[in-house]
């Protein structure tokens, strides 16, 4: 079945479309390595796996210090997260095929986009998506991994690559402020949130939409008393978090700010320009014009202007 997958995928990688390139040799690639070792191949082997690599996986070494040595100490201390990662082999045919429909919608609404490639590769565990001067790069047994985040494989592939592309076509998001306050950062995540949902169906952090469900004046209010704070450590990039307060709040809160902004925005697609080149000087003057207030009522789902 494995062999199967590997053969589908490979066709996939290589076929022109007109979405962005999906590059998954790297995952191809890493497998057969690791199947050749018994799933536990060597640090040598490994280390031949990132240096005949792809530009993407590349770059993903250079930002995440990995080398062979730091692949096989990852998985000696979580080998079954490598092993279970092979069952989200079977699901990136169908991501690629639904992608293909999503990310041309960030060019209707925004011609100003940029598609550079998506680039699925196996990492040491810790990432599941970023960007770089290669575009999206995800790390396929982080992902797979991540559950908790929403437990659909498939559907957390779509959302999470839709909301790092959505990065892509944020300047601010490249480079951050010297002293940053909690609402500018809300509002890039929570603006990759909200146009991942707009493009491709949904947020990346279902979690947190279906836990802040009934508590919307409760945190938002909190937030409204944190978001000139420059501590982000409460509400923003502090880990998976309890049953009780999940991590990463403020993606959700600013989710619902930009929502709000666009639904109070009469231009759609102004609205959607705004919420993209949004930065550190203009978050206030976005969120004034939202008309958000905590607890406000907004929405499920809001629909993309016509093309």
């Amino acid at each position: 079945m494995l062999g199967a997958a590997l053969g589908l995928l490979a066709s996939l990688g290589s076929a022109r479309a007109a979405a962005p390139e999906i590059r998954i040799q790297d995952v191809i690639d890493f497998y057969r390595v690791y199947d050749a070792g018994g799933g536990a191949p060597t640090a040598a082997a490994l280390q031949g796996y990132l240096d005949h690599g792809s530009d993407g996986l590349r770059q993903f070494t250079g930002l995440r210090h990995l080398s062979g040595e730091s692949i096989a100490t990852a998985m000696a201390r979580q080998p079954r997260l490598f092993a279970d990662a092979k069952t989200c082999l079977d699901v990136l045919p169908a991501v690629k095929r639904r992608l293909a429909q999503a990310l041309p919608r960030l060019g209707q609404l925004y011609p100003a986009a940029k598609f550079p490639p998506i680039t699925i590769l196996v990492g040491q565990g810790n990432t599941g998506g970023t960007t770089s001067p290669s575009g999206v790069l995800i790390g396929l047994e982080a992902l797979c991994g991540a559950s908790w985040m929403d437990p659909d494989p498939e559907d957390r592939f779509v959302h999470l690559v839709a909301h790092e592309y959505v990065h892509v076509q944020q300047p601010a998001a490249e480079h951050d402020p010297a002293h940053p306050v909690l609402l500018f950062p809300a509002l890039i995540e929570g603006g990759a949130e909200f146009m991942a949902e707009l493009i491709a169906g949904d947020v990346g952090y279902v979690r947190l939409k279906a836990w802040a469900r009934g508590r919307e004046r409760e945190v938002e209010t909190q937030f409204a008393a944190d978001m000139d704070t420059t501590n982000m450590k409460p509400w923003l990039y502090n880990g998976i978090g309890t049953d009780e307060r999940p991590g990463d709040l403020a993606y959700w809160v600013g989710y619902r700010i930009t929502k709000a902004f666009y639904v109070h925005t009469k231009d759609k697609r102004q609205a959607v320009a705004r919420i993209l080149t949004v930065n550190a000087d203009t978050a206030k003057a976005l969120l004034a014009d939202s008309g958000w207030t905590p607890g406000m009522a907004l929405p499920d789902r809001v629909e993309p202007p016509a093309p």
